[in-house]
């Protein structure tokens, strides 16, 4: 038996929080968002033009413990005060590798399109069938967002167009754009760990995508542009994806809460009618075209 550990910390402290837990047994820790799936979620690491904060404002320091420890005592040696918040669970002796993947099984995200991972069969031979395992890059398939740039993307990409995949993560976007018949895929991300994970999926999947961190990126201007991130990054990058999309381009943003649309298309407005096109379980996708001028 194990204990879940959770700590309430702001973002000064988080970071330092997690390093005593570990000092102090904790078999794993780990830092969350409190306010993901809110209009309060931040982008992970930050993003070009909003600085690089290494917590969130709000955070759960999460952590694995032995079964037998002593909670109370753990936390008057962390020196935490009385009031402190904190959730403990009972976690159950599991095989972790099966339990982790049991939880990803094949999504499919339209008839031709479909993500397996590595230990599961395809369930259609025939579709395309995207390779890829959960790792450190966000992006397996599984979040909403995720499937509505993939279905977009099997939707419009008509073969022969070049792809700038701008928070790649993983580089399923990008991956998929490759495999749907783009000429030329390109993603970026801010995360070194993303980038070289992109790679090793580009490759898994036998086609050419090439994945670069910001400062290496070069020539980005493309005819199709998609960002999946959040909506505060977003705003942020519009200048740059205005000179990043040809005249007549499409665009295609996610990681926007519906209730937070209209702030994203007004701030893109100046360089592109955007609408929502399609909406999953409180998110929903911006699409639109480059103005000429």
């Amino acid at each position: 038996m194990w204990l879940s550990l959770k700590l309430a910390a702001g973002q000064a402290e988080a970071e330092a929080l997690a390093d005593a837990l570990l000092d102090a047994g904790a078999l794993a820790v780990s830092i969350e968002d409190r306010d993901a799936g809110t209009a309060a979620e931040q982008a992970q690491f930050g993003e070009p033009g909003l600085g690089h904060p290494h917590a969130w404002r709000r955070n759960w320091v999460v952590a694995l413990l032995p079964g037998e420890t002593d909670v109370p005592a753990l936390l008057a040696r962390l020196g935490l005060p009385a009031e402190a918040e904190f959730q403990v669970e009972t976690v159950a002796e599991q095989d972790w590798v099966r339990l982790t993947q049991s939880q990803f099984e094949p999504i499919r995200v339209t008839d031709r399109l479909w993500i397996v991972p590595s230990w599961h069969d395809a369930p259609d031979p025939q579709a395309i069938n995207i390779v890829l395992d959960p790792g450190l890059a966000f992006g397996t398939g599984s979040h909403p967002t995720t499937r509505l740039c993939l279905a977009w993307l099997a939707e419009n990409l008509r073969g022969g167009e070049s792809v700038l995949d701008y928070g790649c993560g993983s580089g399923i976007l990008a991956i998929a754009a490759a495999r749907l018949g783009a000429a030329r895929v390109v993603g970026v991300d801010i995360d070194p760990q993303a980038v070289a994970a992109a790679r090793d999926n580009a490759v898994r999947n036998a086609v050419r995508a090439e994945f670069h961190l910001p400062d290496t990126a070069h020539d980005l201007r493309a005819d199709v542009l998609v960002a999946n991130i959040l909506t505060n990054p977003l705003k942020a990058l519009a200048p740059l994806f205005a000179r990043s999309v040809r005249p007549g381009g499409r665009i295609a943003l996610s990681g926007i809460l519906t209730e937070q649309a209209q702030s994203v298309i007004d701030t893109y407005a100046p360089w592109f009618d955007l609408a929502i096109s399609a909406t999953k379980e409180g998110w929903c996708l911006l699409t639109g075209r480059r103005k000429d001028s």
